[in-house]
């Protein structure tokens, strides 16, 4: 009965709900025209898709012809793609499926911020754990978190349904630190390989990425809507990738160890690290302040579009491709005529942010919703890969993200721990889109501080053996 709600219940509720009965009701639901809110994603998903390949600019260089490092490079891509496809596949629908579970929004919201606090909290020793565990076995432990998470999702027990979330924040935060850290050491220590060829991977990665964010709306919605297999689908179709992933990186690659600190001194290294250089904290409080706004987006995006009937995977493959838009522009912009700097750039992504929060806070209709958030997405695109690349060169020598984790924790769980208390009606949807925005622009006051602190600095500029950031972060789809 749940199936036959979907696009293939109406048409068999044309064909006259017989199997085998054709009849003109069934032509006439062929030949009605499709929903403008079915053709308004589909059309921005192709007209991002053509953007970003008109925006990709050239390589700067022809890629590495060593056999022994493409060997090596393909087999960390086989390890890696399949974890990512893994976690784009759990995105789009994770909403709707609490809500067929029967939950309140506000349980929903207690559901959500189970990931983000796991997350958050586990993020700031992630580094230190990965390090003394081993990658190899961090990456396969991750695969395995978020195997079994994606398996509770099958529940209907709120407890089970937390305990997955949990385990997805888990999951999500040793995929972003395990696997590029576990390739960066076998690069430069067991292969010597020299460290100009690493750029050249992880734009592979960055590519492949984008292209499987995409797939992973369409999947979704085919598997979800097209075949009416229901919002707990693409959550079964990640797990034999994640089990690919897992089984792969355990059999074909070494492991290799960091620097075995105890988790507090490593902490306390990122936190000093905070405190001692200005530039460092301005750019952790805008690290900090974004990817909060980020992790609630992650939450209201499905409340915001789904009342207007927009599906739910076409419009989240829309959103990567804008986002790949953005990233496709800020490449351009570094490396084109122009030759902007990230130190620019970055305020220009924050204000771009804002002003999509801002216009998701006005009661627009369904089409300028839908802008807003490719808006935003596109801001993100320009903003990850600037805050990559600013925050490797301010915090040389140490853990690149350990100071912006401090600050993260407190607003991590702090809205971990507001979001159910949350108002669920669309004029509070909207005021809390407001209060984000004006985040954004604390953000970009911290921003702006960062470009007049670090004015005339030389180590913070792009030049051509900068590498292209990785594609990793901590927000994932927990």
């Amino acid at each position: 009965e749940r199936c036959l709600g979907g696009p293939v219940g109406r048409l068999w509720g044309a064909m006259g709900g017989r199997e085998g009965a054709v009849g003109p009701r069934m032509w006439g639901a062929l030949l009605r025209p499709l929903p403008t809110m079915f053709l308004l994603p589909c059309s921005a998903l192709a007209l991002l898709l053509l953007t970003c390949l008109a925006l990709e600019p050239p390589p700067r260089r022809p890629p590495p012809s060593n056999p022994a490092f493409r060997r090596f490079q393909r087999e960390f891509l086989l390890g890696y793609l399949p974890a990512l496809a893994a976690d784009w596949l759990q995105g789009p629908l994770l909403f709707r499926l609490l809500q067929s579970r029967g939950f309140l929004r506000s349980q929903i919201a207690a559901l959500y911020s189970c990931g983000f606090a796991s997350n958050v909290a586990f993020g700031l020793v992630s580094g230190a754990f990965v390090d003394r565990l081993g990658r190899k076995k961090s990456c396969v432990l991750s695969s395995g978190l978020c195997s079994v998470s994606c398996l509770l999702q099958l529940s209907r027990d709120f407890l089970a349904l937390a305990a997955g979330r949990v385990l997805a924040g888990l999951g999500t935060s040793l995929l972003f630190s395990a696997f590029e850290s576990w390739y960066v050491h076998e690069h430069l220590e067991r292969h010597d390989f020299p460290a100009e060829w690493i750029p050249d991977t992880f734009s592979r990665v960055a590519l492949w990425n984008s292209g499987l964010a995409v797939a992973a709306g369409l999947v979704a919605e085919l598997v979800a809507e097209g075949l009416v297999l229901g919002p707990v689908a693409p959550f079964l179709v990640a797990v034999p990738f994640l089990v690919l992933s897992g089984i792969f990186a355990g059999k074909n690659w070494d492991e290799n160890y960091g620097k075995k600190r105890p988790c507090g001194k490593a902490c306390g290294e990122g936190l000093r690290g905070l405190v001692s250089d200005p530039r460092a904290l301005l750019l952790g409080l805008v690290q900090a302040l974004v990817e909060s706004i980020l992790l609630i987006f992650a939450f209201l995006w499905t409340p915001v579009l789904e009342p207007h009937g927009i599906p739910l995977g076409i419009a989240f493959s829309g959103f990567t491709a804008a986002s790949a838009v953005g990233s496709a522009l800020f490449r351009r912009g570094v490396s084109g005529r122009l030759r902007l700097q990230p130190l620019r750039l970055l305020p220009g992504s924050v204000l771009l942010l804002a002003l999509a929060l801002l216009l998701l806070a006005l009661p627009l209709y369904p089409a300028g919703d839908f802008l807003a958030v490719l808006v935003l997405q596109l801001s993100c695109g320009i903003y990850f890969p600037a805050m990559a690349f600013l925050r490797r060169r301010l915090e040389r020598g140490g853990d690149a993200a350990g100071g912006a984790r401090w600050l993260r924790l407190p607003l991590g769980l702090g809205l971990a721990l507001a979001l159910p208390a949350l108002p669920g009606d669309p004029a509070g949807t909207r005021r809390l889109f407001g209060a984000a925005a004006l985040a954004a622009l604390v953000a970009l006051g911290a921003a702006g501080g960062v470009l007049g602190t670090t004015r005339g600095d030389e180590g913070l500029r792009w030049d051509s053996s900068t590498g292209t950031p990785g594609c990793g972060g901590d927000t994932g789809t927990v």
